[in-house]
């Protein structure tokens, strides 16, 4: 399904339509000295508005680290309707926000529309609200930590008339599969909500190490952020957040020594599913942070040469029609070639 999208442009920044009083003068809208922007008021319409404006704050300075984002509301700095308000006030149609002067890092060039044309094949669902993707493993869903451009930015750069487009949630880089992007204020708004209270199934295939025995298992570890020499990584821990995922074997490859399973994330921590498997003893195969590197090894010699991480299948209401959806994408050629071939692995 395919339909434009033509709302209303997410921000509206103030012109003659404000009262004059709440206007910069002419020469604090010129460019400020050292690289920082100009005070700016902006109008917040009906896409913005429902929105955090800490949230709406780190959004218009990408790159601004969020200490410092909280420090100018704390200061001040940052009014709404002329007033001081917390981080957490929700931003109301008409509201007008004065943004100060910011140093924001350097915007990186937007890509170029033709390399990466192809996303648009790979398009699983479209309506005016809402945008599903067949993410590619090895594309990043955006920019940062050394990545120019990602997924959204390139969408972004091929839709250049869409007044907003914002990712729903999140897939580590090296994971593939459906992936959903907002078109609308209400279709992000919706979205969050469903995630929050566990009314998006979202289902993964993935190539885990060891024959599976018994059947579904249910993993209820929580999950907590670390870093450890220098590295971000997530471990299971008592004072970690609340996860769940379960786990249906499909398939076992006897000689091969791994098992095809299906995972639910009934909730949607950072590399759940990569955690929960290793935590189990049967970590994902191609994992370079939290798997076995025998067992990697080994599938690299049959032709593996990524995660087998794939986010297969959606279900979810749509946020603005109510709508059930159930999105699927298959297993790329590469993933589904290897299983062919772990079928037909001789016998030790």
């Amino acid at each position: 399904v395919r339909a434009q999208s033509r709302l209303k442009p997410a921000v509206t920044i103030a012109t003659k339509s404000f009262p004059s009083n709440l206007l910069s003068s002419p020469a604090m809208e010129k460019p400020a000295p050292n690289g920082h922007s100009p005070v700016r008021h902006v109008e917040i319409d009906e896409n913005r508005a429902g929105q955090r404006l800490d949230n709406f704050l780190l959004a218009t300075f990408r790159g601004v680290p969020k200490s410092r984002i909280y420090r100018l509301v704390r200061k001040g700095e940052v009014r709404v309707n002329r007033g001081r308000a917390k981080p957490h006030y929700r931003l109301q149609a008409g509201d007008i926000v004065r943004l100060p002067p910011v140093r924001e890092a350097a915007a990186a060039e937007p890509p170029a529309p033709g390399s990466f044309g192809w996303l648009e094949e790979r398009v699983l669902y479209e309506d005016e609200h809402l945008l599903a993707v067949n993410k590619p493993s090895g594309l990043a869903v955006h920019a940062g930590s050394g990545v120019a451009h990602g997924l959204i930015e390139a969408l972004r750069a091929l839709r250049p008339e869409a007044p907003m487009l914002e990712l729903a949630h999140r897939l580590d880089r090296e994971t593939s599969g459906c992936l959903l992007i907002a078109k609308s204020r209400p279709a992000l708004l919706g979205l969050h909500q469903a995630l929050k209270a566990g009314g998006i199934g979202m289902r993964y295939l993935a190539l885990v190490r060891g024959l599976w025995h018994g059947r579904q298992r249910t993993v209820t570890a929580a999950l907590e952020k670390r870093e450890r020499g220098g590295e971000h990584m997530v471990e299971t821990g008592e004072d970690g957040k609340a996860a769940t995922s379960r786990f249906h074997p499909r398939t076992r490859y006897a000689e091969a020594g791994a098992t095809l399973v299906e995972i639910e994330l009934l909730t949607g921590r950072t590399h759940q599913a990569r955690v929960h498997a290793a935590h189990i003893g049967h970590p994902i195969a191609g994992d370079d942070k939290y798997g076995d590197r025998e067992f990697n090894r080994e599938l690299r010699r049959l032709g593996l040469k990524r995660l087998f991480l794939h986010a297969w299948r959606l279900d979810f209401r749509h946020p603005v029609t109510g709508c059930k959806l159930a999105l699927e994408a298959p297993l790329t050629p590469e993933l589904s070639a290897l299983l062919e071939r772990l079928a037909h692995v001789p016998p030790v």
